[in-house]
């Protein structure tokens, strides 16, 4: 139980990969903050999983239950805002920081809209800027250190071809990581990245229902399977606890060996 007594915002958590850190950070003892977009019933089980295993939590329907989920799209920055004000009200404190929420949008480059190109960036770029520092404009008025950990990709890193837009906004994710370790440093506040491979979440069935692809794919990771949403949680878990206290400004690759033998087909 590292994280007895903690409050954990994980955005995006009403499927996969943000489904799967809600319950380990429950799991070690984690209040959770469920955030969803558009998936209200994902939300919902995502809670009811927290509830069997006796998480505790606050529900935006029911002061009465064991569990919250807030409706907010990281795209827009009032919404952002008022996520990390609502945890904050109904926790009375947050001590972890998940930004795990992301989209992606396929095309060849010079078809890309300018309406697709916003609205990844607005998620994965802008949404992580401005959830973090509200989350750090808390941590400085209650005088408190906290943990950031970002969901990042092996496309900070690897060209992903179709989508431009993606790689740019996961590159510009790590190079906030290393900026935002030097400044908040000095208030005890770490911020990394988790960066995963191809994991078996819902954004990957088409992948996963072409047995050629997933083959090809599968060809080009050393560890020959695709990673789990539990892969990933694993390594947050550990950020997010006091055994991480000397890490900041680091991505860690959860991948099976990806990024180091990737060729496009």
């Amino acid at each position: 139980m590292r994280l007895e007594g903690k409050v954990a915002l994980v955005t995006g958590s009403s499927q996969g990969i943000g489904q799967g850190i809600v319950l380990r950070l429950a799991q070690e003892g984690a209040d959770v903050v469920i955030n969803y977009r558009s998936h209200p019933e994902g939300a919902e089980e995502t809670l009811a999983k927290v509830q069997a295993l006796g998480g505790r939590c606050y529900t935006a329907q029911s002061s009465n239950s064991h569990g919250l989920t807030i409706k907010a799209d990281l795209g827009s920055v009032d919404e952002v805002r008022q996520l990390i004000a609502e945890s904050i009200e109904h926790f009375g404190r947050l001590d972890i920081l998940v930004n795990n929420a992301g989209i992606e949008k396929h095309a060849p480059f010079w078809e890309v809209t300018e309406a697709d190109y916003d609205a990844v960036m607005n998620v994965n770029l802008k949404g992580v800027f401005f959830a973090t520092q509200a989350f750090v404009q808390h941590l400085i008025a209650t005088k408190r250190t906290g943990k950031i950990i970002n969901i990042s990709s092996v496309h900070e890193e690897l060209p992903f071809p179709n989508f431009a837009a993606y790689c740019a906004s996961k590159g510009g994710m790590k190079m906030l990581v290393r900026n935002l370790a030097v400044e908040l440093g000095s208030l005890g506040i770490t911020i990394n990245n988790v960066a995963p491979g191809a994991i078996e979440t819902p954004i990957n069935t088409n992948l996963l229902n072409y047995p050629e692809k997933l083959g090809a794919l599968l060809q080009n990771i050393p560890l020959g399977r695709l990673g789990q949403p539990q892969d990933v949680a694993s390594l947050v878990a550990f950020l997010a606890s006091s055994d991480a206290d000397y890490i900041t400004g680091s991505t860690f690759f959860v991948d099976g060996g990806l990024l180091w033998n990737y060729q496009e087909q």
